[in-house]
């Protein structure tokens, strides 16, 4: 590997298509993944920007290695995963945004380039997602086929990491930190709400890597969700009742018979 096909931001004459934003906390390994993805990428309109927590694993050293690849970075303290996203956000210059914790990788080097294909586009889209790759039962591969965006009423129909937003459309909006776990809900659903343009891509975008704030808290997760369901989209109580019956029915599923929410859920991808 030699490195990203880029010039950082202050260098460009123009902003990328793309810029990502990944944050991270002592996950020096799962950076390293993330940015070998990166490196990997047929599209080089595209810099990155990197949100650091002040770790002590390393990270930072990594960071300083690779400044000249690095649109922008810094390694302090924050208030947690949503503060960083905001410190990203802030910094960010790219025509369209992608959220890349550490650990989680593009799907394979033409990601980018399929996403650039739809911006290239007479009238561009405001906001772009796909499918997703996980790790599931033997490490095997799993294709997780997003929902689509009109039942986000239901909760995130794609993970974040599988989203594109269009930098113009979310300017000055930030993640809400009184959300410890769906700050990327309301988010996306207050994006949505302006949205004029919605693309849908047939492909993977990313391999999600587990583990995250999400799936460690999952029932203050399904809690914040019903509040984001009452106050952005007015949903009453009872709507919201039981939608959470069905997301805990789901959740049974997946802890109690993983095989069978795989099959449900998930298609294998042979490798």
């Amino acid at each position: 590997m030699t490195g990203f096909p880029i010039t950082a931001a202050g260098e460009a004459e123009r902003p990328r298509m793309f810029t990502i934003i990944t944050v991270c906390l002592n996950d020096c390994e799962g950076l390293a993944r993330t940015y070998r993805s990166l490196v990997l990428q047929t599209c080089s309109d595209f810099d990155w920007i990197v949100v650091d927590g002040g770790s002590q694993d390393g990270t930072p050293a990594f960071l300083a290695a690779h400044a000249s690849e690095l649109a922008w970075w810094r390694s302090a303290p924050d208030l947690g995963l949503y503060d960083a996203m905001n410190i990203g956000l802030s910094a960010a210059a790219g025509e369209y945004l992608i959220f890349l914790n550490a650990g989680d990788t593009l799907a394979d080097p033409g990601t980018l380039q399929a996403v650039a294909q739809h911006v290239r586009r007479d009238v561009p889209p405001d906001f772009i997602y796909g499918d997703a790759l996980e790790r599931g039962i033997g490490n095997r591969m799993l294709l997780k086929r997003a929902r689509s965006h009109c039942l986000k009423w239901y909760g995130m129909f794609t993970h974040h990491q599988a989203m594109v937003y269009r930098r113009a459309l979310v300017e000055g909006q930030r993640y809400d930190l009184t959300f410890k776990v769906a700050a990327d809900y309301a988010f996306t659903l207050d994006t949505l709400s302006k949205c004029a343009r919605v693309a849908r891509i047939q492909t993977p975008l990313v391999l999600f890597e587990g583990g995250g704030i999400s799936q460690a808290h999952t029932a203050l997760g399904r809690r914040e969700q019903a509040r984001i369901r009452r106050n952005r989209l007015h949903m009453s109580n009872v709507s919201c009742f039981l939608i959470m019956i069905a997301q805990y029915a789901a959740i049974s599923i997946r802890w109690a018979w993983p095989s069978v929410f795989e099959t449900w859920r998930c298609r294998r991808m042979y490798e």
